[in-house]
């Protein structure tokens, strides 16, 4: 009998027939008593792994004729008119515009309010202001602020990854399309970026790095516990001297990191009292840079000191977040090094919140009153020293969904337009997050992520603060 002769031609044990004389796709039970009866027989007579296979055969040989069957689904298309667009926060705003929208991509963008093709959905916007959907690179969703450090001692990542939940679809109501999500539990950020992406829950394109890479006992690492609750509590993310540190970066990569994230200083809600200078060494710098490089992974450093930003920037590190101290030296270190600054003014806003509020322990809120000193000095320095800002806030310190209030902060206190504070937060960002190509413009070709406002934010970047429409990969938040 030729191979496989037996399953198309010849009768078969106990009633099982041919799909030709089943009529049917695939392979077919005619009589299922006798069928089950040799099954049964099959595993009285120790053949059960034979019995297993042969199911999962018929299963999956039916697939390619059901796959063969199925509709084919019709694209999805959405027209949009903007009655002011601004397609590039980097160029003058345009009248009204007609926006194409094909299964999630933007595939025209028309001056005049067309009408839409037979079959299309229409969002009227046309009294609305439509812009690119804003990026913050700098947020922990799983968190949100308070000062009781001993909680991460009890609230699980199940419960972590619950809160990221909840706070995604704020983050995105308040019309951030992309978040960089630079600190989380070890899987947290991960499940919320898969959840996101595959719409299982509502929320921005998230960019994840994981757990931070911190130096023992440093901002980024458990302290302020026993040393046997310290062990039961660690993210294995801490690492001492080059090879180590390597290590760390290749692990996050391995667990499927977007990014490396790097507690470079010492920090200011850490219960650690060891100040906010530099903790990694320079060689430690030097190899987690490389080795992330080599990896094609990019590397935000939390820098606070002036020490810790220039040596963070003398490895290559593509952004520093925070930059509280930064004098000249570290700005020009900055510049050789092409790094960017994150400043996340609002870190600031909710850290004097939370001192107003009694939050915090007595070495943080040391910390906390050292910083306040000096809000917004250096984003103003790194802009008059050429170096570029991009948008991001530290959401978590203060409340998910404030993130707008940054804008107004960036104009007051860096002495930025608000053209040039929209760019940090549309292009600028993008660029930085890798994803130039594919959000920060509304353009043929990039991602349906929009907003719609009232007013004009290129005159009052405030009406930013005020969402009225948003829409992520051609889904919208309804």
């Amino acid at each position: 009998m030729p191979p496989g002769a037996w399953l198309t031609k010849a009768p078969l044990p106990g009633g099982w027939e041919s799909p030709e004389r089943a009529g049917v796709p695939g392979f077919s039970l005619v009589s299922r008593a006798p069928a089950d009866a040799w099954i049964a027989g099959s595993f009285a007579r120790g053949r059960p792994m034979f019995v297993r296979f042969f199911l999962l055969f018929v299963a999956f040989a039916a697939l390619p004729a059901a796959a063969q069957n199925a509709p084919t689904p019709q694209p999805v298309t959405i027209i949009v008119h903007a009655g002011r667009l601004i397609a590039d926060a980097g160029r003058p705003a345009t009248g009204p515009s007609t926006i194409t929208i094909v299964d999630g991509r933007i595939t025209n963008v028309a001056a005049g309010l067309a009408p839409p093709p037979p079959g299309a959905r229409l969002v009227d916007l046309s009294s609305r202001t439509v812009l690119p959907g804003l990026i913050d690179a700098h947020v922990h969703l799983s968190g949100d602020p308070g000062g009781e450090f001993w909680r991460e001692a009890i609230d699980t990542d199940e419960y972590a990854t619950l809160v990221g939940a909840k706070n995604a679809r704020i983050t995105l109501r308040a019309g951030f399309t992309t978040v960089r999500d630079v600190g989380s539990g070890p899987q947290v950020g991960f499940a919320l970026r898969r959840a996101t992406a595959e719409g299982v829950i509502e929320g921005p394109r998230i960019i994840a790095a994981g757990a931070a890479i911190s130096i023992i006992g440093g901002h980024g690492d458990v302290t302020g516990f026993r040393p046997e609750v310290i062990e039961a509590l660690s993210a294995h993310n801490t690492c001492t001297g080059p090879v180590q540190c390597a290590e760390r970066v290749r692990e996050a990569s391995r667990a499927g990191a977007d990014m490396i994230k790097i507690t470079a200083t010492g920090g200011v809600l850490s219960q650690q009292a060891r100040g906010l200078g530099q903790h990694f060494t320079d060689d430690e710098l030097r190899a987690i840079v490389e080795t992330a490089h080599s990896l094609g992974l990019k590397v935000a450093a939390h820098a606070h000191s002036a020490r810790g930003i220039e040596a963070a920037a003398r490895a290559g590190v593509d952004s520093i977040e925070h930059g509280t101290f930064a004098d000249a030296a570290a700005l020009q270190a900055m510049r050789r090094s092409n790094s960017v600054l994150v400043p996340t003014l609002m870190a600031f806003t909710g850290i004097r919140e939370g001192l107003a509020a009694n939050r915090y322990t007595p070495p943080v809120a040391a910390k906390v009153r050292e910083t306040l000193a000096v809000v917004g000095r250096a984003a103003r320095q790194a802009r008059a020293a050429g170096v570029p800002i991009v948008f991001g806030t530290d959401a978590a310190v203060y409340e998910h969904g404030r993130n707008a209030q940054e804008f107004s902060q960036l104009v007051e206190l860096a002495g930025m337009s608000p053209a040039e504070a929209i760019v940090s937060a549309t292009t600028a960002a993008a660029r930085l997050l890798g994803l130039e190509n594919e959000v920060g413009r509304i353009a043929p070709g990039y991602s349906a992520d929009l907003i719609a406002v009232g007013g004009d934010p290129l005159a009052d970047v405030r009406a930013l603060e005020h969402v009225a429409f948003v829409m992520v990969r051609g889904r919208i938040a309804e």
